[in-house]
């Protein structure tokens, strides 16, 4: 299969979607559409050859607290920002029955190149922000080098090591 995402609309069929998380599978079926429209978050989908979502993530803009990211990345920031701009990847979820074929992985490498992308031409952020609805989520972000924001839950990683990533 050769994976594309694209916006969410009306010809995604997401009755059927589930990943074992009902938080996931409700957002999809029932808020997703409601949170675009009131711009909210943007939802980018894996559809099948039937149009049948089997994979999702959001993105929306938000902020960070300075104090809240580790000692090395605030040196290097300007001390007049106590929040700073930053991308939230606010949900990822794969459908169980397309679980094993890396479709969770290429999701977020996906949503690291937009938010590249984005923060390179248009919308100032300083770091793509994860808040992981479990263990087996953070254990996946840590992969990916993601890191922990202590006391909150939340992990970060810098654009700059996105733009790494992507050679930018």
């Amino acid at each position: 299969m050769n994976y594309s995402t694209e916006a969410l609309n009306s010809n995604h069929i997401r009755k059927n979607f589930s990943c074992g998380k009902s938080i996931l599978d409700d957002y999809i079926k029932i808020q997703a559409r409601q949170d675009i429209k009131r711009k909210l978050a943007t939802c980018f989908v894996l559809a099948n050859e039937d149009n049948n979502v089997i994979g999702y993530y959001t993105l929306s803009n938000t902020s960070i607290e300075r104090g809240t990211l580790p000692d090395e990345i605030i040196k290097k920031l300007p001390p007049s920002y106590k929040n700073l701009p930053a991308t939230l990847l606010g949900r990822l979820a794969v459908d169980k029955n397309y679980t094993g074929k890396k479709i969770g992985e290429f999701l977020l490498i996906d949503a690291m190149k937009k938010c590249s992308i984005v923060a390179k031409l248009s919308i100032g952020s300083m770091a793509l922000i994860v808040d992981p609805i479990d263990e087996t989520a953070s254990a996946f972000y840590t992969k990916y080098g993601f890191i922990l924001l202590p006391d909150s839950g939340k992990m970060f990683l810098p654009m700059q090591t996105i733009n790494q990533i992507f050679n930018d």
